[in-house]
């Protein structure tokens, strides 16, 4: 039965399969001999005789001896005889198993024991070849070993709670799961074993059933939480097998099992889609209506615990939302394991808490509990994967009592007094020198035995503690498990090192900090807006130092900004967001600019300035940004990038559906069992990637490679096209002032060391007068004269003086666009002006020059864009909810009537949100003489107070787009007032007023006086069709028609500086 081949001319590769394929023959041949005891096997497993083993045992001598023949006609060598006889053997014992019963723990245990018995005895038998080539004692010794293959196995099964005993400590685990180690260590050549099986093509069943021995055996040895890994050995051989057998469950089971431990440990997203597409296929494949089906309950709990790995290895908000889906499908079957359901209850929970931190406010670096680097997440995860096979395998015996114990022992993260945290500090080292335990474990002690040793560092100033701190990050930033939580820990280990440089001012570690910073900056793991966090914190860092990477870690940080708010799906979420980054993102733009200013490239600052002061505005604009002249180059491509801006700015500007939600439907499947804000949240990420591949193709078509970039200097000085543009950087670092021309170059005017603390110190002083004692006291009339005056010297004198200079005329129109405190400041009305003619008449700013705010220069350009064609006199729409409260209402209506406007009135119960809205649309102006609802902290809820107490919200006016809009006026209170909670680009009424469509906006800074109401509005209306044929817009000259009915109202008896002072206008 064996080829009979010259020795010379046999290779070894060659001899190796022609054995092999004989040596499977006649196992082929010895079966069909024995049909009948095959025939008994099949009908009942459990019935083996006596003599079906003898007759099986037959066949694996004969099998052995035709090895050892071919072996040594080919001149093999006993290392390459040894392997083919565990091959062998190890398949028959596969077979034997197989057709007993299924495979328990306790086999697996004497499968690979017995391996050990044969390998022994091949030691002896190559003692006995050495001594006699061809020894008889060889078959002897084979038979020897076979017994204890053949022996009868106990069918008990170890039962959990007596393995749980064996369990200690959490530095005492059970020398069972140690022998089981040692034990199965062979689990590589069974895999070789069944990938042979499988290529050799014949006898099917028997390779089923060597494969299912290697899928148990897979699941039973490998867990999160215990060292080693499946090689690519094994997982190549279960792809195979799954290739060849796919409707074999345990087999497609421990195929994605394996693949998803492989992610857990890689973070290879290729091992991610395989699994979860596996197991989908398998899920998909169960009766759905049987939500009892115990693989339907493993393979839906695998399939979220792998999606919830990914939630922790990604910081993707979409990774989150699926792996919260998963789990909240897996809690809904009857079928998921009992003890997985208190871990799966927690997973779900801080999966929430999760999104909460993602979506909501941070802590800082001090207040950051250890789950924020992973320690929790990371023990639900090692637990729950372990607890999920728990019935198959051993090797999770210890999980419940080391993760109570680890998370027990974590839990004691702030100690106040050294001797508890030296106490602490003893305990995790013992616990990392008692135990060989898994990378999971070693990461959480080894986080919590540093961070207490830092701690202990701030409490004595003991260096030791401080230099151990820093060894041990270094050493957790190398552990594999740490790569997921890369910017969190190098977080940690940067605040370790920066407080030894403070206190021995060593450069070393200045530069290893500097190293640090980018890395964890570009980390591909982390979230963008902690991204973003410390990429400010670098520029910071490297500005304290004047370190080289100042200009790389300002460039990372601002592309980071605006990624990191369009990372919240909505609105809302967005701006809660900012309000809590706030001194991030107020911070940031402006330091930005001082760094340019100072290293002379002005240009540069004004456009760092502008991207990065009008985040909301610039989102909203790009959502409608035109597409006309793309459409002449690709129409197709216009009209997607249109639609995907629409469906964008729908999500965007929608209100956000409670957070963390029940699911509304028990008997959902799958995936898709999202709840209303996960939606939001995927449809978000998904609308986003369509937008940034239509951009890349319309940036491809000649002429709009900058299509969807920030504006560059030579497109923003269009602002000023109609008259300068005033920037004020109020800055810590230093403060500028930049007057930005049409025709030449931006002018500099620099200020006085003193200038931020003093702009601050006025901000202060005026909004604690209007705090205290109200806008009607004299308290607050006498604080605001002061402040006017201050103002002037800090920055009406220079302003003026420099404007000189530009040959710049009086009269002209100029533009404020103010940062930090001087959103709060009256720039508009400085002074009073030192006379020349030594008379008694007061001069304010606004009596030399024409003044109006900007947020952003490319707002002002937007409010420039050409538009309607100059017409006659607009409609207007008035919209005034009487209130016995405001009088002055009623009159201030009658007399815009009277001069002479057409257009639409909704008074009283007309004035409803709805209908103010859908009016708005067909009318170029509108005056809202109302009440204003300033909500602090809650800026989309400020809003005009209409009929019945209704509100119309700054969100709803943002949502709505009103293409002929012009001109509104907000006779109402606190409608251009920047909120105190906002970011710095004073986010109000009036801007939202602009952000829907409108050019031109008054507003008022404060509370207005309900009787000057009628009064400014008579000078306004009359003021602008009073003024000569000009060729300009109606709404471009509304700047001066308020300059003069403010100049009215201030010559009237009794009006008192706040009254007037009131008055803003925003944009041409």
């Amino acid at each position: 039965m064996v080829d009979n081949v010259d020795r010379p001319q046999v290779s070894l590769e060659s001899g190796l399969i022609k054995i092999f394929k004989q040596a499977t023959r006649v196992i082929a041949l010895a079966l069909s001999k024995i049909q009948p005891s095959l025939s008994n096997l099949w009908s009942s497993p459990g019935r083996f005789t006596q003599a079906d083993r003898h007759k099986f045992g037959f066949v694996v001598v004969s099998a052995c001896s035709l090895v050892l023949l071919g072996g040594w006609i080919c001149s093999f060598s006993w290392n390459v005889m040894s392997t083919l006889l565990l091959y062998v053997l190890l398949g028959s014992f596969t077979f034997l198993v197989w057709f007993q019963r299924e495979p328990t723990h306790h086999q697996l245990n004497v499968m690979f024991k017995s391996m050990e018995a044969i390998r022994h005895s091949i030691v002896s038998l190559e003692s006995s070849i050495a001594r006699n080539p061809v020894a008889p004692t060889f078959v002897a010794d084979v038979r020897h070993s076979l017994p204890i293959m053949s022996k009868e196995v106990p069918p008990q099964r170890e039962s959990r709670e007596t393995l749980e005993k064996s369990v200690q400590t959490v530095g005492q685990p059970a020398s069972l799961i140690g022998e089981l180690d040692a034990v199965m260590k062979n689990i590589d050549e069974l895999a070789v074993l069944c990938h042979d099986l499988i290529a050799s093509g014949i006898l099917e069943d028997f390779s089923a059933s060597a494969v299912v021995v290697l899928a148990r055996a897979v699941i039973t040895k490998f867990s999160l939480n215990k060292r080693g890994q499946l090689s690519d050995q094994v997982i190549e051989c279960l792809r195979e097998a799954y290739v060849h057998l796919p409707d074999l469950q345990p087999v497609s089971y421990a195929f994605a099992y394996s693949l998803g431990i492989r992610f857990m440990l890689s973070y290879s997203n290729d091992d991610y889609k395989e699994a979860t597409i596996i197991l989908d296929r398998d899920i998909a494949s169960r009766h759905p209506g049987d939500s009892s089906d115990t693989y339907l309950g493993r393979a839906s709990a695998l399939v979220a615990m792998i999606a919830y790995a990914r939630s922790i290895i990604y910081g993707n908000p979409e990774c989150l939302e699926e792996s919260i889906s998963r789990i909240r499908t897996a809690l809904s079957l009857n079928s998921l394991p009992y003890s997985l359901r208190p871990a799966f209850t927690q997973v779900l929970e801080s999966g929430q808490k999760r999104r909460s931190e993602v979506f909501g406010v941070t802590g800082s670096l001090e207040e950051w509990p250890s789950s924020d680097l992973g320690v929790s997440s990371l023990l639900y995860l090692a637990t729950s994967v372990a607890k999920l096979n728990g019935d198959l395998s051993v090797t999770s015996v210890d999980d419940d009592g080391q993760s109570q114990n680890i998370e027990t022992l974590l839990s004691v993260g702030h100690l106040d007094g050294i001797v508890d945290i030296e106490e602490a500090i003893k305990s995790y080292r013992m616990l990392l020198d008692s135990f060989n335990s898994s990378d999971f474990t070693n990461y959480a002690v080894s986080l919590a035995l540093a961070q207490q040793l830092l701690r202990a560092f701030k409490l004595t100033y003991n260096i030791q503690y401080l230099d151990e701190s820093i060894a041990i990050f270094r050493d957790i930033l190398k552990m594999p498990v740490s790569r997921a939580f890369f910017l969190p820990i190098s977080r940690r280990l940067i605040a370790s090192i920066s407080s030894r440089f403070s206190f021995l001012s060593r450069r070393e570690d200045l530069d290893e900090i500097m190293q640090l910073f980018p890395k964890a900056v570009n980390d591909s793991h982390a979230r963008v807006p902690d991204r973003f966090e410390v990429s400010c914190e670098w520029a910071q860092a490297a500005r304290n130092n004047r370190h080289p990477s100042i200009l790389s870690a300002y460039d990372i940080a601002m592309s980071l900004m605006q990624d990191s708010l369009t990372f919240a799906p909505t609105l809302d979420v967005q701006q809660s967001r900012l309000i809590a980054m706030r001194d991030r993102y107020k911070k940031l733009p402006l330091d930005y600019a001082s760094y340019l200013v100072d290293e002379g490239q002005v240009e540069r600052a004004i456009e760092t300035l502008d991207q990065g002061r009008t985040l909301i505005w610039s989102q909203i604009h790009g959502f409608r940004t035109p597409v006309d002249q793309i459409f002449w180059a690709d129409p197709s491509l216009a009209g997607r990038f249109a639609a995907v801006n629409r469906e964008l700015e729908t999500l965007t500007l929608s209100a956000s559906p409670i957070r963390n939600i029940e699911l509304e439907d028990p008997d959902a499947r799958g995936h898709k069992w999202v709840d209303p804000f996960g939606q939001l949240v995927l449809e978000q990420r998904k609308l986003l990637e369509a937008r940034d591949g239509l951009i890349s193709s319309i940036r491809a078509l000649p002429g709009f490679e900058s299509f969807f970039k920030a504006p560059q200097f030579d497109t923003l000085r269009s602002a000023a096209s109609q008259g300068p543009v005033i920037i004020i950087n109020n800055c810590e670092w230093r403060s500028d002032i930049i007057i930005v021309l049409h025709n030449s170059p931006p002018s500099l005017i620099t200020t006085t060391s003193d200038f931020y603390e003093r702009a601050n110190e006025l901000r202060d002083r005026l909004v604690n007068a209007r705090q205290d004692h109200g806008i009607d006291s004299t308290e607050y009339e006498d604080a605001l004269r002061t402040v006017l005056n201050d103002l002037y010297d800090l920055v009406g004198e220079p302003v003026l003086q420099r404007l000189r200079a530009l040959n710049i005329p009086e009269q002209s129109r100029v533009w404020w666009c103010p940062t930090s405190a001087f959103c709060s400041l009256p720039l508009h009305a400085m002074g009073p002006i030192p006379s020349e003619n030594d008379n008694d008449v007061k001069r304010y700013f606004m009596d030399l020059y024409i003044p109006s705010y900007t947020t952003s220069l490319s707002a002002l350009i937007e409010s420039h864009r050409v538009g309607s064609k100059i017409s006659e006199k607009p409609s207007i729409l008035l919209v005034a909810p009487l209130s016995e409260r405001l009088p002055g209402i009623s009159e201030e209506i009658e007399v815009i009537r009277s001069i002479g406007w057409n257009g639409t009135t909704l008074i009283a119960e007309t004035a409803t949100p709805t209908t103010v809205m859908e009016t708005l649309r067909d009318h170029r102006f509108a005056h809202f003489a109302c009440s204003g609802k300033l909500k602090t902290g809650k800026p989309f809820d400020t809003s005009f107070e209409l009929n019945g107490g209704e509100h119309l919200t700054l969100l709803e006016i943002i949502r709505s787009r009103l293409p002929v809009a012009e001109f509104a006026f907000l006779s109402a209170d606190y409608t251009a007032a920047p909120n105190d909670e906002s970011i710095d680009e004073s986010l109000n009424l009036t801007v939202a007023m602009q952000i829907c469509g409108f050019r031109s906006v008054v507003g008022t800074m404060w509370m207005m006086v309900d009787m000057d109401g009628p009064d400014l509005a008579k000078y306004f209306y009359k003021s602008i069709l009073s003024g000569r044929k000009e060729e300009v817009h109606y709404y471009e000259r509304s700047a001066k028609a308020l300059r003069k009915a403010v100049q009215k109202l201030r010559r009237k008896r009794g009006i008192t500086l706040e009254r007037w002072v009131n008055y803003v206008h925003y944009g041409a």
